[in-house]
């Protein structure tokens, strides 16, 4: 029977460990492919968190919003784009607005409200939006975050493996040789 749980107890701990590596390897890929202003983007794809300062009616707080970049040929008057604005301290942040007008010549957006972009500045056009996946996702992926949900377990993991590998090592064969002993019994 024990050796049963035993077995029921390596698969559990097989499964859960491959889910965590899953999940901290993706995690990982997010970092790494960060954008020049700070955007999780592979190829063509960016993914926006939206924030406070740029929720609409269409986009809450806390929503995960898969964007498509589009050629500035494909932008047409009245489309829904998100920007990068990029101020004087270098600080960016992300602006939602209506296409009032597209200069091909000098390769810039304008809003209906006045604002002008470059096409370098146009991150694109949303696809999908994952309601409240955004905030989990912005805390997984802040340093603290990612430390205490990534870092600190798989250190513990490989200190708790490197703990049973010494004692596998250290009191291994002696238990291999106590299994093999003749039983006595009196």
């Amino acid at each position: 029977m024990k050796k049963i749980i035993g077995i029921i107890r390596n698969i559990l701990i097989g499964i859960l460990g491959a889910i965590f590596f899953s999940f901290a390897i993706a995690m990982s890929l997010l970092l790494l492919n960060y954008n020049n202003y700070g955007v999780p983007q592979f190829d063509n794809t960016s993914l926006i968190l939206i924030k406070r300062d740029i929720a609409s009616e269409k986009y809450k707080k806390g929503d995960l919003v898969i964007i498509e970049g589009k050629d500035i040929r494909d932008i047409k008057v009245g489309d829904e784009i998100f920007v990068y604005q990029v101020t004087d301290r270098k600080v960016v942040n992300i602006d939602l607005g209506v296409v009032g007008d597209v200069d091909l010549e000098t390769k810039e957006v304008s809003f209906e409200n006045g604002a002008t972009y470059s096409i370098q500045y146009v991150i694109g056009q949303a696809t999908k939006v994952y309601n409240k996946i955004g905030t989990y996702l912005a805390i997984i992926l802040s340093k603290w975050g990612f430390l205490f949900i990534i870092l600190v377990p798989c250190f513990l993991i490989f200190i708790y493996e490197l703990y049973a590998l010494i004692i596998e090592i250290k009191y291994g064969k002696e238990d291999d040789e106590i299994a093999s002993a003749p039983s006595v019994t009196g």
